[in-house]
């Protein structure tokens, strides 16, 4: 378990590629996983390439739009979005609109350091008061929760990828840059994953 301190509220200070390389491994049934901007995909890059990966570029707060279209479109797939604090907060209410629907396939995963990390760690709101997880849950998305550590988050990964959702989860992370970086190639990659979801051969 990686698990580099404890912050005042309690939770496991935890690694963001850890994490991510946990979720993977968890991936059994073509699940479509759509990363965000910056550190969120290089490491989910580094961490396994899938055809039914998207990695987002440059478009800041649009991964969690994204997933929730894709869930929307194929409910049958489970469909996960892994974003960082600062780019939810650009799109909070993306939230609203998800507890609105309740997409039963649709998870996600929120890596909250508390700063805009490749841009020059400048706080988040997240470093000050606002709480995501009691955001979700105010949004309607009752599945909600901080996660511990390693294992709880492992647990609860399972539990939202055979029960259903919408579930959110977010963890505490450390500010470790990413381990490698994703390929500049838009056009492949979304090549590449609508041909992992089946709408193009």
């Amino acid at each position: 378990m990686t698990k580099i301190g404890h912050n005042a509220d309690g939770l496991g200070v935890l690694n963001r590629f850890t994490l991510t390389q946990c979720l993977v491994r968890l991936l059994e049934h073509d699940e479509a996983v759509v990363a965000g901007i910056g550190n969120t995909n290089f490491d989910l890059w580094a961490a396994g390439r899938r055809p039914q990966n998207y990695y987002m570029l440059g478009s800041m707060g649009l991964a969690i739009p994204i997933a929730f279209g894709v869930a929307l479109a194929q409910p049958e797939r489970m469909v996960v979005a892994l974003e960082g604090d600062g780019s939810l907060l650009m799109q909070l209410g993306c939230l609203a609109t998800i507890g609105a629907r309740q997409p039963r396939n649709l998870l996600i995963v929120v890596w909250d350091n508390g700063a805009y990390q490749i841009t020059g760690a400048q706080p988040t709101a997240s470093a000050a008061a606002t709480d995501l997880v009691e955001v979700a849950r105010a949004c309607g998305i009752g599945q909600s929760a901080w996660v511990a550590d390693q294992a709880d988050f492992e647990q609860r990964v399972q539990a939202a990828l055979s029960a259903g959702g919408p579930t959110l989860l977010a963890a505490r992370i450390d500010t470790e840059p990413a381990v490698g970086s994703t390929d500049r190639d838009p056009v492949r990659i979304c090549d590449d994953f609508m041909r992992g979801l089946g709408v193009t051969k």
